[in-house]
C-alpha cells in the first residue's frame, strides 16, 4: 500500500491548471504548425500564423493563451494500492483548482447556480471524473474547457441501423452548425456507444488524447480519417474565414452499448485544446 497525501494532489492540480492555460501542449503546437504549412488560403495561413505568434507570446510572457481560461475538467485514475491521506479527495481537487486560478491570475468563469449566475470567484467546483485502476500511482489529467466551443457540442441517440453513415452525418451536422463559433481550427472529440451520459464522457475524454495518435481499432482509425477529410472539405477554415484547415484532428472513443441503441456525442474544442497530464 502506497500513501499519497492530498497536499501533493492539491499542488499538482494547482500547477497543472496554471500550465495548461499558459503553455499549449506539444501535440497541439505541432498540429497548428502543420496546419499552417498545408493551408492554401492566404487569410487562413495568416490566421494560423497569428495563432502561433499568440502561443509564443503566452509562453514567454506567462499569460493565458486565451482569455477564456475555461471550466476545469479533471480526470483522476487512482491505483487500487494507493491510500489517500488528508482531505476528502474531491475537496482536495477543488482546492487545487482554487489555488491554481487564484495564484495564476486566471479568469474565474464558474457560477454557483445555472439561473442565479453568481460567480464563485475561484473557478470551482470543477468537473471531476474518477476511475480505479491497478497499481500504486495516481494519474491526473487537467483539461480547462472554454465554452465558446463547448456550447457547440451535441448528443444524438441514433438507431443501430443508422450505422457509420449516421454517425458521420451527426458529426458533420454538428461541425457545420458550429461554423466559426467554435474558433476553428477545431479538434473534434467523438464518443460512440455506452448510454446517454457515457458517450458524452467519452467525447470529452477523446479530446485529451494527443492529436497525433489514432484510435487503436482499424475501423475507428478509418472513421477518424474520413471525418477529418470531410470536415476540412467544408471550407469553414481558420477563424471561420475560409480555407482548407477547419479541423486539426478527429479523436473517437468507443464503448459497448445496448442492442437497441447507438449513442453519439460530439464535443468540439477550439485550437486551444488544453490538456495537461501527470503521474504521481
Amino acid at each position: 500500500m502506497r500513501i499519497i497525501h492530498t497536499d501533493t494532489i492539491i499542488e499538482e492540480i494547482k500547477q497543472m491548471c496554471i500550465e495548461a492555460n499558459l503553455v499549449l501542449s506539444d501535440d497541439m503546437k505541432q498540429a497548428v504548425e502543420r496546419a499552417e504549412e498545408k493551408e492554401e488560403s492566404q487569410i487562413g495561413k495568416k490566421i494560423l500564423g497569428q495563432l502561433k505568434e499568440n502561443m509564443e507570446v503566452a509562453r514567454k510572457e506567462q499569460i493565458p493563451i486565451c482569455q477564456d481560461t475555461g471550466m476545469a475538467i479533471v480526470f483522476i485514475r487512482i491505483g487500487q494500492e494507493v491510500h489517500i491521506e488528508g482531505m476528502n479527495i474531491e475537496e482536495a481537487i477543488n482546492e487545487g483548482i482554487r489555488r491554481g486560478y487564484k495564484e495564476g491570475y486566471l479568469r474565474k468563469s464558474v457560477v454557483k447556480d445555472p439561473f442565479i449566475r453568481e460567480n464563485t470567484k475561484d473557478n470551482t467546483p470543477g468537473i471531476i471524473h474518477y476511475e480505479m485502476i491497478p497499481g500504486d500511482k495516481i494519474e491526473l489529467v487537467v483539461a480547462p474547457k472554454g465554452f465558446g466551443s463547448e456550447n457547440m457540442s451535441r448528443i444524438y441517440m441514433l438507431k443501430p441501423a443508422d450505422g457509420i453513415e449516421g454517425v458521420k452525418e451527426a458529426v458533420m451536422e454538428t461541425v457545420k452548425l458550429a461554423g466559426p463559433n467554435a474558433c476553428p481550427p477545431i479538434v473534434v472529440g467523438v464518443g460512440i456507444g455506452g448510454s446517454f451520459e457515457k458517450c458524452a464522457y467519452l467525447a470529452k475524454k477523446a479530446l485529451t488524447r494527443e492529436v497525433n495518435q489514432s484510435a487503436k481499432e482499424k475501423h475507428i482509425q478509418q472513421l477518424e480519417a474520413d471525418l477529418l477529410e470531410e470536415i476540412n472539405k467544408t471550407g469553414i477554415g481558420p477563424g471561420g474565414l475560409g480555407g482548407r484547415v477547419t479541423a486539426l484532428a478527429v479523436n473517437i472513443e468507443t464503448y459497448p452499448t445496448h442492442i437497441a441503441g447507438l449513442p453519439v456525442a460530439i464535443n468540439i474544442c477550439c485550437h486551444v485544446n488544453r490538456h495537461m497530464k501527470r503521474v504521481i
